[in-house]
């Protein structure tokens, strides 16, 4: 090749570069992006919206790869505890009110509407047996900002059943719960408070954390109006809880004790009220 051809080549290979660095300058001004190949510029058509300004080359390296947002929270731990606990911290003069056994469209509207009259919530350990008719009766629970805790589905005695039967009382309690009630629930109560390890284990598996008692009514005794508010009245102390039954037979008794001792202890200066969850 003669020496005026191989310059002349050159110069045009000068030209065709200088020529696509114009078209990149002139495209990035445009807000168009481009890619040069070995072929030239190959130009796409410009994104829609208000002009994006230049993005500098290591901006990309700040994002995080998985999006944005704040990180999960790490699930709660519910504690497998040694005994159930018989009271509840909290300041001042405090108090619990449950309700065993339940719900019994006999005897659970009844004590619903006087914890309504004065404004007062409690825990309900419900029976999952007993939800099959009652599941409107703990949708109301839910709205008035009661607790519905599980006592097991047929009330049996768990220190006499194997890990797979207890586990089975109190998941299909949970699961029937949760279907009427709206949410699992957090709290379990043996039934006639017969607690051993296999029972406090499984309920936290399941996320519950039991509870016990301090003042026992007796109401299932049937032993009368006066006797059962005696008894409430003569136990009220900061973190107090209270055993009374809403159903398991009548309970008329304690729907009109709960009548006379609840204003009683109000009117002393108790606040009666749920207990809150502790979580690991």
């Amino acid at each position: 090749m003669k020496k005026d051809q191989l310059l002349t080549r050159l110069l045009t290979r000068r030209r065709a570069l200088i020529a696509a660095t114009g078209a990149v300058g002139a495209a990035a001004t445009a807000g168009v992006i481009t890619t040069v190949t070995g072929d030239g510029p190959v130009t796409s058509a410009p994104a829609a919206g208000p002009q994006a300004r230049p993005v500098k080359a290591s901006a990309y390296r700040l994002q995080p790869v998985t999006g944005y947002g704040p990180p999960r929270a790490a699930p709660r731990r519910t504690l497998v505890r040694r005994e159930a606990p018989l009271k509840v911290s909290g300041r001042g003069r405090t108090m619990v009110l449950t309700f065993d056994d339940g719900p019994d469209p006999r005897f659970t509207p009844d004590i619903l509407d006087t914890l309504a009259e004065y404004d007062v919530r409690a825990m309900f350990f419900v029976c999952g047996e007993m939800v099959g008719g009652g599941r409107k009766l703990l949708a109301r629970m839910a709205d008035e900002g009661h607790v519905v805790g599980n006592h097991t589905w047929s009330h049996p005695l768990l220190t006499r059943l194997t890990r797979r039967q207890i586990r089975s009382e109190m998941e299909r309690t949970s699961d029937v719960i949760e279907d009427a009630y709206g949410e699992r629930p957090e709290w379990f109560r043996a039934p006639y408070g017969a607690w051993n390890r296999a029972a406090l284990q499984l309920g936290a598996e399941l996320g519950m954390e039991p509870l016990g008692w301090t003042v026992d009514t007796l109401d299932w005794t049937t032993p009368g109006v006066r006797s059962i508010a005696n008894r409430v009245e003569r136990g009220a102390a900061p973190g107090v809880v209270v055993l009374s039954h809403d159903a398991g037979g009548d309970r008329s008794q304690s729907v009109r004790a709960l009548r006379r001792y609840l204003p009683e202890l109000l009117d002393s200066g108790y606040h009666v009220t749920v207990p809150r969850r502790h979580y690991a």
